[in-house]
C-alpha cells in the first residue's frame, strides 16, 4: 500500500507553519510552498478543520494549541517529558547558562525541551528549534554516535556531516562543541543521551555568549547531567 500524498502534502504546511516565529498570511504559505493560493488555502482549510491550525486577529494563519498536546505526548512517548525537566532545571542553576534536549527529527537536530538562563544576556533555543548536523553541537554529537542505519539514512538523504576527524574526537571526548558560524557569538556543547539499548537517541546540551564561554567549567556538569538522564532512560535511579 501507499501513503496517502494528499495527507502528506497538506501535513507538509505545519512544517512550513512551524518554521516562522509568528504567523503567516495565505501569499507567505503558498510562496513559501511553491503553492497557488488556492490550493493553499483549501489545504489550510483541510487543517483548521481538523484543529491544527487557527487564524488570528490578523487574519495570520498559526498552529493552534491543540498541537502542544500532541508534543507532550510525543515527549511522554519517547520517554522524556517531565523526567527530563528536573535535571535540565538542576544543570541550569548550576552554570547559569541555558540547557536544552534535542533529538533527530527529519534529518536535523530538533529542540523538545529547554531552561532557560536567567541571564539578561542569554542564547535562546526554543523549542521546535531546528540545527544543522554539521556545524552544531547537537548535530555533531547523533552523528557522532550514530548507529549503521541512522548515517545510511543521512547519506542518503545527502545530508552535510562534520567531518570523521571531528566526530572521532567527538567520541573520544564524549562531547562535541559547535562550530561557531551556525549562530555568530553563540557556543554550545553537547553530550550524547542514551536509551535503554545503548542508542544515543537525545543530547543535552548548553548554550551561551561566546565570551562566558569556558570549556573546564560547562564540561563536567554537562556531563554528569547527560549521565543522569541517559541512568533515568535506562531505568535507573537519579544519580543525584
Amino acid at each position: 500500500m501507499r501513503p496517502l500524498s494528499t495527507v502528506i502534502k497538506t501535513l507538509a504546511v505545519l512544517d512550513v507553519l512551524a518554521s516562522s516565529p509568528r504567523g503567516m498570511r495565505l501569499p507567505e504559505v503558498a510562496a513559501a510552498m511553491n503553492l497557488s493560493r488556492p490550493t493553499a488555502y483549501q489545504r489550510l482549510l483541510t487543517l483548521i478543520e481538523a484543529g491544527w491550525v487557527e487564524q488570528d486577529e490578523e487574519m495570520r494563519y498559526r498552529l493552534s494549541m491543540h498541537s502542544c498536546r500532541f508534543a507532550a505526548a510525543a515527549l511522554e512517548q519517547a520517554d522524556l517529558g517531565a523526567r527530563v525537566q528536573p535535571v535540565l532545571e538542576t544543570l541550569v542553576s548550576k552554570v547559569k547558562e541555558t540547557a536544552s534536549v534535542a533529538v533527530l527529527d527529519k534529518g536535523l537536530p530538533f529542540v523538545v525541551a529547554r531552561v532557560d538562563s536567567e541571564s539578561l544576556l542569554r542564547a535562546e533555543q526554543k523549542i521546535g528549534t531546528t540545527f544543522e548536523l554539521e556545524g552544531s553541537a547537537s548535530g555533531r554529537i547523533l552523528t557522532a554516535f550514530a548507529d549503521a542505519n541512522t548515517l545510511a539514512r543521512l547519506n542518503e538523504g545527502g545530508a552535510k556531516l562534520a567531518s570523521e576527524e571531528v566526530l572521532a574526537e567527538a567520541r573520544t571526548n564524549g562531547y562535541a562543541i559547535s562550530s561557531g558560524y551556525t549562530h555568530s557569538g553563540v557556543i554550545a556543547i553537547a553530550a550524547p543521551i542514551f536509551d535503554i539499548r545503548g542508542k544515543c537517541f537525545a543530547t543535552l546540551s548548553l548554550v551561551m555568549p561566546e565570551t562566558r564561554f569556558e570549556l573546564e567549567k560547562f564540561k563536567q556538569p554537562l556531563l554528569d547531567a547527560a549521565a543522569e538522564i541517559t541512568s533515568i532512560q535506562q531505568g535507573g535511579p537519579s544519580v543525584r
